[in-house]
């Protein structure tokens, strides 16, 4: 389907929206909607409009801010391939979906300039992105460069996030004191720090292993990263961003053990937000071990989707109760021919799923129809919490006077079956082929434009805006200025030591008190009564110090009482 270009006028275009329910991360009202410059001018009853309006009936129908969708990589070379949607197809497919705007990635080489990134992404999606969009930089490597330039990005460019990954190890991966560094400087700047946490030494180790023992399949993707190395790096990551001081965003975040992490580590106050995607909220890992090849590195993702089939039931649950705060589609989709790179070893399977089409339908029929988020529920998951933590709310996010006119007309009883083959989006497989999803867009307008109705797109290519990110945003920042005034560590004032001073003996050994030499051996603990192994005679090789004292011939054994246990014991 060809879109069809808008009149120069476009923006003068007045729509009512009638009858509908408004529904708000916070609460659900019945009202009209009357919208006109691409704003939203007033929200309520009997309002009193302009002639001229289009008018969209939505009895019977709800009435949603547009999605946000917090990671989409569109037009990105990736494991030696190159998604399969650049900015236009993919964006298209985002309004068919009810999206209405996209936060991009600018991944650049190791050693590549950060800006020049930036520039080549931007000038490619300037001209094709139907919708609104923004743009996360990756941190793929580390020194002064870098942090001048990430400076730049947020003061000139309008970037106010950074994601650092602890996985891809020699090519994207940071170490803990980079990462540390990293996350100081997202702070000084006021950015969003996200961070892909899984330990990638170990997921390293776990590939050559599982390669080893003859597993070069799709499901050596979920063998060699097993869930316990997220849990571990987001454990990891957590501590290192509080020591930073430094609000963290967990993306990607796969499984139970991992979601636990992140619960306990709120409950415990840490200044932390995760998010999950569509698929991993789904989907279970048996898929990879499905016994069509092109079925099973379909599904081949980081993390990967985990077998244990009670997971996405409970990252649902956790997106419920806030634990989890976002849901994006991470739509990073590859034809079969591309993941055939990977035929005979699952390492250079390109890791990436399709969905920036599907996401809401979708978290509708399994999180609102399955009974565990309700509809306000959905629109903060979905939409508002992303406005909020990238500092766009209440502009977007909410639909209330004043704010850009990003809004989904929804059906909540409508239904549609999903395939390929009526798909906007890239790429030719589609891992909800066949379910029947309850809750479709009907209308969606960007901007105040009606850019998609009834199957029909009316969006022109290079319609959409880049939107320029503010930094600290207070939904995270708030809280960790306050703190970090309270916490602020000071040294004791006391007298000064006047007495005598040791001389220094320098025998050319190390100052063993450097501290982050080898820990000095341990001083000799004897334990009153208690025989401490340490410096025990006792050897496992089976002779002993006492074995030239004579044995008794016998000894005389009382039985417990009860009687004598016999057997193991």
């Amino acid at each position: 389907m060809r879109a069809v270009a808008m009149s120069s006028s476009s923006a003068m275009v007045r729509i009512l929206i009638k009858g509908g329910k408004v529904v708000n991360d916070d609460c659900t009202q019945e009202a009209d909607v009357y919208i006109e410059n691409g704003i939203i001018q007033q929200v309520g009853k009997e309002l009193m409009i302009p002639g001229g309006a289009k008018v969209i009936d939505a009895s019977g129908k709800l009435v949603l801010p547009g999605g946000i969708d917090t990671s989409v990589h569109l037009e990105e070379t990736f494991m030696n391939a190159v998604t399969a949607d650049d900015y236009y197809s993919g964006t298209k497919a985002a309004l068919a979906g009810g999206t209405t705007m996209v936060i991009g990635h600018v991944l650049p080489e190791k050693n590549e300039s950060l800006l020049e990134a930036y520039e080549k992404c931007r000038s490619s999606a300037d001209s094709k992105s139907c919708c609104d969009y923004a743009l996360h930089m990756g941190i793929t490597w580390w020194g002064p460069k870098v942090q001048a330039e990430m400076e730049k990005l947020v003061r000139e460019e309008g970037v106010n996030s950074f994601q650092m990954f602890m996985a891809y190890k020699d090519t994207f991966m940071l170490r803990d004191s980079e990462l540390f560094q990293a996350l100081q400087h997202c702070k000084d700047i006021g950015a969003v720090a996200r961070v892909h946490a899984e330990n990638g030494e170990l997921v390293a180790e776990g590939a050559k292993e599982a390669l080893d023992l003859g597993i070069s399949g799709p499901e050596g993707i979920e063998i060699s990263r097993p869930e316990e190395l997220e849990a571990e790096a987001t454990h990891r990551a957590i501590t290192i961003a509080n020591r930073a001081h430094c609000p963290i965003y967990l993306v990607s975040v796969s499984s139970m053990s991992a979601g636990d992490v992140v619960a306990s580590a709120k409950m415990q106050g840490r200044v932390v937000h995760g998010e999950t995607t569509t698929a991993h909220a789904v989907l279970n890992g048996m898929q990879y071990y499905h016994q069509d090849w092109c079925h099973a590195a379909a599904h081949v993702t980081v993390p990967p989707l985990r077998l244990d089939p009670s997971t996405p039931n409970y990252l649902m649950s956790l997106l419920g109760n806030d634990s989890l705060n976002v849901v994006a589609s991470d739509h990073r989709p590859f034809t079969i021919k591309q993941k055939a790179m990977g035929k005979d070893d699952f390492t250079k399977i390109p890791h990436g799923l399709p969905g920036i089409q599907d996401r809401m339908s979708v978290i509708w029929e399994k999180g609102v129809i399955g009974g565990k988020i309700d509809e306000n529920r959905f629109v903060a998951v979905t939409s508002s919490n992303a406005a909020k933590i990238y500092n766009l709310y209440p502009r977007k996010g909410r639909i209330i006077p004043g704010a850009d006119a990003d809004v989904v007309v929804w059906d909540p009883e409508g239904s549609k079956t999903i395939s390929v083959d009526n798909q906007f989006q890239g790429g030719d497989v589609n891992l909800y082929e066949g379910l029947r999803c309850h809750g479709v867009p009907l209308v969606t307008i960007s901007r105040g434009r009606l850019v998609y109705e009834n199957g029909m797109f009316t969006c022109a290519e290079g319609s959409g805006k880049f939107c320029p990110l503010r930094t600290f945003p207070d939904y995270l920042y708030k809280k960790m200025v306050q703190r970090e005034k309270s916490q602020a560590v000071k040294a004791v004032e006391r007298e000064p030591y006047t007495g005598e001073v040791v001389a220094v003996v320098n025998s050319g050994k190390r100052d063993l008190g450097a501290p982050d030499l080898d820990t000095p051996t341990r001083p000799c603990t004897r334990h009153g009564g208690v025989r401490d192994l340490h410096e025990s005679s006792f050897s496992l090789s089976g002779a002993q110090i006492d074995d030239n004292i004579p044995k008794r011939s016998s000894a005389r054994i009382l039985a417990p009482p009860g009687g004598r246990s016999s057997g193991i014991w």
